[in-house]
């Protein structure tokens, strides 16, 4: 499967994985510079196009809706981006009678511009809406990989070859690896990883409820780890669906989720508020190890890492997908500033520039849900009162919550232009 590719100029990029925020960069670029620079997406995934997103959804800051919004992709989605209007966090074992409120956030969580500091987005339609602008745009979907690059050292001059399983070849001025968590090309550039495995799982699926949830999102702590409902488009066989995000002992998986449907469901009723009604499962449970990773660069020679092939982390805040946006929208700045002064797009000092974007934004969001996760996934009884002292606190306080919130929306610091909602 490809696009058009009949771009006339001497620059080319190429992006090595077709997720979302892979796709979101390519489509940056193409709409930013048009035939001047050939935008191509390599991923062998790409014939099952969005299909292979089906069951996940993101929790998209306000940051990173700007962003979409300025590319013309949010219109597209419609209905089927919903609303978070209000967060309640709670805290409290498995068999309390009672969950406790430590902590809400309502319309004061809004972020400036009075729309939803989080949105919750299924990742099929964002992803099938991706797809369809970059092939209006003009960047080539190519569905093969990008196994090796050839001509990366020293003196790589103004270009690399990179190269597929197949041994067919194409000159870049920059490859970008957006090849997950594994990343073949960081690996094979010598880019080091620090990281680390939590003994814990994610399960991710659909419910269906009879009961409407309002955009209200829940966020219970267990001592195994937080469990999550957040509000989708409704829809589904009750009525009305949400995304849950569970944390579970990775020990306990194969029990919890081994049984039938009705056991299943049954472990997800005992977690789940009671204030949605009756329950049934849309899609899913899915289940995934957890980590948290980060690269010791994210640049080599010609050679930018963007999103999971970066940085890993803890599910615990929903931000993942949102740092994978940012690092699109840093890039696609600075290679554009190159572009338009007449540089070179893959030189080292544009993607130093890129670096120095995103790194400490990385290593404090990373700091911050692996903190979250020690701090939250334990029955320790100080901890406990602590912890539960300091949302209370946080609830009380207007000056924190605004801070808080500013966080979560990716709202706070210096940002790129697309993540204020400007055209590149």
């Amino acid at each position: 499967m490809s696009g058009a590719s009949g771009r006339s100029g001497g620059r080319k990029l190429i992006v090595a994985g077709g997720g979302i925020p892979g796709l979101t960069l390519a489509l940056a670029l193409a709409q930013a510079h048009g035939p001047a620079l050939a935008v191509a997406v390599h991923d062998p995934a790409l014939p099952a196009g969005a299909g292979r997103h089906r069951g996940r959804a993101y929790a998209v800051a306000a940051g990173g809706r700007r962003m979409l919004a300025a590319l013309g992709i949010w219109e597209r989605l419609g209905a089927a981006a919903e609303p978070i209007t209000e967060m309640v966090i709670s805290d409290s074992r498995l068999a309390d009678p009672v969950r406790p409120v430590f902590l809400t956030f309502g319309r004061e969580a809004d972020a400036e511009d009075g729309t939803p500091f989080a949105h919750m987005v299924e990742a099929e339609p964002l992803a099938a809406a991706l797809l369809d602008a970059c092939r209006e745009a003009g960047v080539a979907l190519v569905a093969r990989g990008i196994a090796r690059l050839e001509g990366a050292g020293e003196g790589a001059g103004d270009g690399v070859r990179a190269v597929a399983p197949d041994g067919t070849a194409e000159t870049a001025s920059l490859v970008v690896a957006a090849d997950g968590a594994r990343s073949r090309l960081r690996e094979a550039a010598g880019i080091g990883w620090v990281g680390w495995s939590y003994p814990q799982s994610g399960i991710v699926a659909t419910i269906g409820h009879d009961r409407p949830h309002a955009g209200r999102a829940y966020e219970h702590f267990l001592p195994s780890g937080p469990f999550a409902v957040l509000p989708l488009a409704d829809g589904g066989a009750l009525g009305h669906r949400s995304s849950i995000v569970w944390t579970e002992r990775s020990r306990d998986v194969p029990a919890l989720l081994g049984g039938d449907a009705a056991e299943v469901l049954a472990e997800i009723e005992r977690r789940f508020t009671p204030e949605l009604g009756r329950l049934c499962l849309e899609a899913g449970p899915h289940a995934y190890p957890l980590s948290f990773g980060i690269a010791r660069r994210f640049r080599g020679t010609r050679l930018a890492l963007l999103g999971d092939a970066a940085h890993v982390i803890h599910p615990i805040a929903g931000q993942g997908l949102n740092l994978g946006l940012a690092d699109a929208a840093a890039l696609a700045e600075a290679v554009t500033g190159a572009l338009r002064l007449g540089l070179d797009p893959g030189s080292d000092a544009v993607l130093q520039e890129y670096e120095r974007a995103r790194r400490f934004d990385t290593l404090a969001m990373g700091a911050a849900t692996d903190g979250l996760n020690r701090l939250f996934s334990n029955d320790a009884l100080p901890l406990r009162l602590a912890r539960d002292l300091g949302l209370g606190l946080v609830d009380r306080m207007p000056v924190l919550k605004r801070f808080f919130i500013g966080e979560a929306a990716a709202s706070r610091g210096a940002q790129p232009r697309l993540m204020r909602g400007e055209r590149l």
